[in-house]
């Protein structure tokens, strides 16, 4: 026996209705709540993404092929995709007090400092209270005109914690939460 998804209620028939574009498993009685789809012979679906005749197969093998069709996804699988974010370069969590700082070494005030960038001085002014990231492009502004570094260095010390351990499972969740009694 199946659960009807609408109302619950047991059914050893169900049919497949579509609801505001969910496809849902319902009972004779729910099915006037939405449009009957139409099924497809299994034999099908089960050896769209496969080789193999079973549908246990089927399954297994349509997670690996999802990647792609090319017979360059499997071997690519064993190592870890390349991630656009591993390229770029994270934000220091100080970067405002490292704007300030260097802002007020030259002696400029925020309205100097956005006119030598060509940028509004609200924008200094939210940049440097935290209010707002800069952009890649006034970042890199910033980082020559007030020759300081705005990029984290290597990572933060959570990372380094982590980094460490080892997968005998010497850490427990205990040992790294804290708690607040």
């Amino acid at each position: 026996m199946v659960q009807c998804e609408m109302c619950g209620a047991e059914t050893s028939s169900p049919k497949t209705i579509k609801v505001e574009g969910a496809k849902l498993d319902v009972c004779a009685d729910c099915t006037d709540f939405g449009t009957e789809v139409k099924q497809t012979s299994s034999s099908n679906t089960s050896t769209k993404y496969s080789t193999g005749s079973s549908s246990s197969s089927g399954g297994q093998s349509g997670g690996s092929a999802s990647g792609g069709t090319s017979s360059s996804s499997s071997s690519s699988s064993s190592q870890r995709r390349s991630d656009m974010f591993d390229d770029m370069d994270e934000l220091a969590t100080d970067y405002d007090e490292l704007v300030r700082s260097a802002r007020e070494e030259q002696g400029l005030s925020q309205s100097d400092l956005a006119n030598e960038l060509n940028e509004k001085s609200s924008l200094i002014r939210k940049i440097e209270r935290g209010d707002t990231l800069p952009s890649d492009r006034v970042q890199s502004k910033l980082e020559r005109f007030l020759e300081i570094n705005l990029s984290a260095e290597g990572g933060s010390s959570e990372d380094s914690e982590w980094s460490g351990g080892s997968s005998s499972g010497s850490y427990t969740l205990g040992d790294v939460v804290k708690r607040k009694d």
